[in-house]
């Protein structure tokens, strides 16, 4: 079934996927969300969970979602179906791809609206219209970029434009050529500006901050913001790693190639720590700012430091190819499934998701101006895009995920595809039944605020929680995965 079934196109190898992987999981969460949050949670300790975070809830999703999309060589939606339909299992499980399709235009919807910025910030940077003396001259500059919906309109339009360019030109073309020049360049300015750190008088404060750990310092809050973001990071349950996993040539590891991608984030996101920390320390600013830390407090810095312009730019032209990089891979889904559904070309497909895309991302736009007040129960339509998608439609796309391959799916279905040796593959079937399971749901309870999670005092009930699941799910499997439609 699987073999037979070849997508349109490939990447050209396995850097390709990594590359393009990579860039979606590096976007703004990392180089924006990463280090404030890592601020405001305590630093090093923080990053520390974070990581245990990625490997426990991130990698074994992930991997499961590159494995969908290659055994079933297709967009979210077919390739759901197809792997399940190969293993028994009911046709109504393709709405987990329905869901990872839609939930993924939706966030594209506002985010580029927020990559917008990051254009328009780089503007400012190289026309000199960022100027300010204070945290708060720059906060009233950033409200004033919102405040006009034909400046924010341009912006967006802008990375609107850029995306579907990029994508319109197909895989190889398109995607994977762009890519193979962002994410080192992204990379390298990194470096650059991590150097210029250096010498900035705060790259010891920095390093401290980020790598010494005072377990005193994280709250509970704090190991939920890091399991939360472990699992947002990596882009899953957005489509978009399962569509890219639909190109990934039948020769690579995914294995390997998810840990690569993974280690790859983490690495970009304490790379992007190390350039961001010591220019706020030298400067005398908190890291626990909040998200006013790049947009507000970092310019500042930058204004006050020697070469600050120059390196000021680079930053924003970094921060500039992280949004597009992500914003390419969260409409290929939507892309994919029309060129493959619908008949039409890759060209048409991109640019008429592009015209339903601006006119959606517009209503996100206004909600910073004109339609500030439009509201629903107390949140305007950006406010309801980011809650529906990050709160709701993500954590129950994972969990709908790693049920069906844990319970649904025949064992040889993934052993085949994931290549594992049998003690490894025992391992992730373990992890994507309970482990991540587990993760997610606290994720879930937590967001939707059912139940405040303290992990000091709850901890040994979510032990024993996991104990007894994995012991009843292992004794009910089979009847669990018939019931399950498998």
């Amino acid at each position: 079934m699987t073999r037979s079934q070849q997508p349109r196109a490939q990447w050209l190898g396995r850097w390709g996927f990594m590359l393009a992987a990579t860039g979606s999981a590096v976007g703004l969460g990392n180089i924006w969300k990463f280090p404030y949050i890592t601020g405001e949670f305590g630093g090093g300790a923080f990053v520390l969970v974070y990581l245990g975070c990625i490997l426990a809830v991130g990698v074994p999703v992930m991997m499961t979602e590159i494995a969908f999309g290659r055994r079933g060589r297709g967009s979210p939606i077919d390739a759901i179906r197809r792997v399940a339909a190969d293993s028994g299992g009911a046709s109504a499980w393709s709405l987990l791809g329905w869901m990872a399709m839609l939930c993924g235009f939706m966030i594209l919807s506002f985010y580029v609206v927020v990559a917008g910025w990051s254009f328009a910030y780089l503007w400012k940077m190289l026309s000199g219209g960022l100027a300010g003396s204070s945290v708060d001259e720059m906060a009233a500059l950033f409200g004033a970029n919102n405040e006009s919906p034909l400046n924010l309109g341009f912006w967006s339009t802008l990375v609107t434009v850029a995306t579907m360019a990029i994508v319109g030109k197909g895989v190889q073309a398109g995607i994977e050529k762009s890519v193979s020049w962002m994410m080192p360049g992204m990379v390298v300015m990194l470096a650059v500006l991590i150097g210029y750190g250096v010498f900035s008088g705060g790259f010891g404060e920095a390093v401290r901050f980020l790598f010494s750990f005072d377990a005193g310092s994280l709250s509970s809050e704090g190991m939920l913001a890091a399991l939360g973001h472990a699992f947002f990071t990596l882009s899953l349950a957005s489509g978009a790693i399962l569509t890219y996993g639909s190109y990934l040539p039948g020769r690579a590891s995914i294995a390997r190639t998810t840990l690569s991608v993974a280690v790859a984030d983490t690495l970009v996101a304490l790379m992007a720590g190390l350039a961001i920390f010591p220019v706020i320390f030298a400067n005398g600013m908190s890291p626990g700012s909040g998200p006013g830390l790049i947009f507000m407090s970092l310019p500042l810095a930058f204004q006050a430091m020697p070469l600050g312009t120059l390196f000021g730019i680079l930053f924003f032209v970094m921060l500039s190819m992280a949004a597009l990089t992500s914003s390419i891979s969260m409409v290929e889904a939507t892309v994919s499934w029309l060129c493959d559904n619908k008949g039409v070309s890759r060209r048409a497909a991109a640019w008429g998701t592009g015209i339903v895309l601006w006119l959606v991302s517009t209503l996100a736009m206004l909600s910073f101006n004109l339609g500030a007040d439009w509201t629903l129960a107390g949140k305007h339509f950006f406010g309801w895009l980011d809650y529906l998608t990050s709160r709701w439609m993500m954590p129950l796309g994972g969990l709908g995920m790693v049920l069906l391959a844990g319970f649904v799916l025949k064992s040889e279905a993934f052993r085949d595809e994931l290549g594992l040796s049998p003690r490894w593959h025992a391992l992730w079937l373990f992890m994507v039944r309970y482990v991540s399971p587990l993760g997610i749901l606290v994720i879930f309870v937590d967001a939707l605020g059912i139940a405040r999670i303290e992990f000091g005092a709850h901890w040994p009930w979510l032990l024993a929680v996991l104990v007894a699941v994995t012991l009843v799910g292992e004794l009910t499997s089979p009847r669990l995965r018939r019931a399950l439609g498998g």
